[in-house]
């Protein structure tokens, strides 16, 4: 029901006296064409999926008020794939299915002093994206029915409070458990996500606590609630030389609805080092087990889980005995080389293992290469596991081209 009157209340409220000052109107279009191949052991056919994203609508603002209204479809041009709805079971996942639905509609305030509401259907994107993320990578973006409050009046210091009544998933509107465990197309609860955030010379600290409820029947193991810490930042030794640096922990353990009784803990720290157009970098994360039993390691439900422990996506649910991810980084990139904005290259290596009963899981290699020209975008990517133990071989490859603005 408050999925449903929400849009209504929007609406009505921009059509009140209250909208007396001039009403400006901005367009929003994302487009996207993105192939998607996938080989998969044991499976004997190979994933093939061409798809075609587009996001369409519009801001308006007017005074101390903004609000936005955004559709979104997906059309599988190409569908020898599972897309996790379709049923295609038979083919390697590509979580892209196909779609149309209201992606978000949100309306914003601005009236207080430092201070922004949003209410409504909205991308939220915290911190690094490890907990809460919009999961921008999948064609169907994942969004929040939510009421947000940022305030920043203090110097260097922000606050950043939400309270969320439904996730909307990458699933869309065919999602449903008929296609297999949480995938819905939208999950109801009562999850709070609040972090404070100082920023000084030398980095930014943010403390955070993250409540996390599923109410959906086949989603109540992933309730949690996390608290935690992350410090970020960037030092400059010469003007061509720079240090970058990322720690963080987090704790976490069962919440609401949630059957399973743990405690899991989280861990993660990165350095990087930029000369010039160069960079490296090295980094461990590790999410913790309890005792082994699936559920009782440390969870990130709501991330945007693609920018974490590889692109091949095999620890989107962290194994029952926990995961520790060492990796190394190499990236180059250009600025106005020939007709494009920028190009850029990197390589990942990952390195898996479990935190309980240290056991190897795998090895992961990560390539891109990427390049901008205005406001159109062209991506290569290729992701390869090789598994020693945990999940089955897999490469994947991606070619897409995105035009926003």
């Amino acid at each position: 029901m408050r999925a449903l009157t929400l849009p209504l209340v929007l609406v009505a409220l921009l059509a009140t006296p209250a909208f007396a000052d001039p009403i400006t109107i901005k367009p929003v279009i994302d487009a996207r064409l993105r192939y998607e191949h996938v080989d998969q052991e044991p499976l004997t056919r190979d994933a093939d999926a061409v798809t075609a994203r587009l996001r369409a609508g519009f801001e308006a603002k007017t005074g101390v008020f903004s609000f936005l209204a955004e559709a979104e479809g997906t059309l599988a041009i190409d569908n020898h794939y599972n897309s996790g709805t379709n049923g295609r079971t038979g083919f390697p996942t590509v979580a892209d299915p196909q779609n149309v639905e209201l992606n978000r509609l949100q309306l914003q305030y601005r009236g207080l002093p430092k201070t922004v509401v949003t209410v409504g259907r909205q991308r939220i994107n915290l911190d690094d994206q490890r907990f809460v993320g919009s999961v921008g990578w999948r064609d169907n973006e994942q969004t929040f029915d939510a009421a947000r409050v940022e305030w920043s009046g203090v110097t260097n210091l922000k606050a950043d409070v939400t309270y969320s009544w439904s996730d909307r998933t990458i699933w869309g509107i065919d999602g449903g458990n008929r296609f297999g465990p949480a995938r819905y197309q939208a999950i109801g609860g009562d999850n709070v996500f609040a972090n404070v955030s100082l920023k000084t010379k030398v980095g930014t600290l943010t403390g955070f606590t993250y409540l996390v409820d599923q109410d959906e029947p086949l989603v109540l193991g992933f309730s949690s609630a996390t608290y935690g810490g992350r410090f970020a930042g960037s030092h400059a030794i010469r003007p061509a030389l720079k240090l970058t640096y990322a720690a963080s922990y987090a704790r976490q353990t069962d919440y609401a609805r949630n059957p399973h009784r743990y405690v899991a803990n989280y861990y993660a720290g990165e350095l990087g080092l930029g000369i010039k157009a160069f960079s490296i970098g090295a980094g461990a994360e590790v999410l913790g087990a309890d005792n082994g039993v699936a559920l009782t390691s440390f969870q990130t439900p709501l991330a945007t889980l693609h920018r974490f422990n590889g692109w091949a996506d095999k620890f989107l649910v962290t194994p029952p005995d926990g995961l520790k991810d060492i990796y190394g980084s190499l990236g180059y990139g250009w600025k106005n080389s020939g007709p494009f904005d920028a190009i850029s290259l990197a390589a990942i290596y990952h390195r898996y293992s479990s935190d309980r009963n240290d056991r190897r899981y795998g090895d992961e290699i990560d390539v891109s290469a990427s390049a901008k020209v205005k406001r159109t975008s062209f991506t290569l990517k290729y992701a390869n596991y090789q598994a020693h133990g945990f999940a089955t071989e897999t490469s994947k490859f991606w070619a897409s081209i995105e035009w926003a603005i």
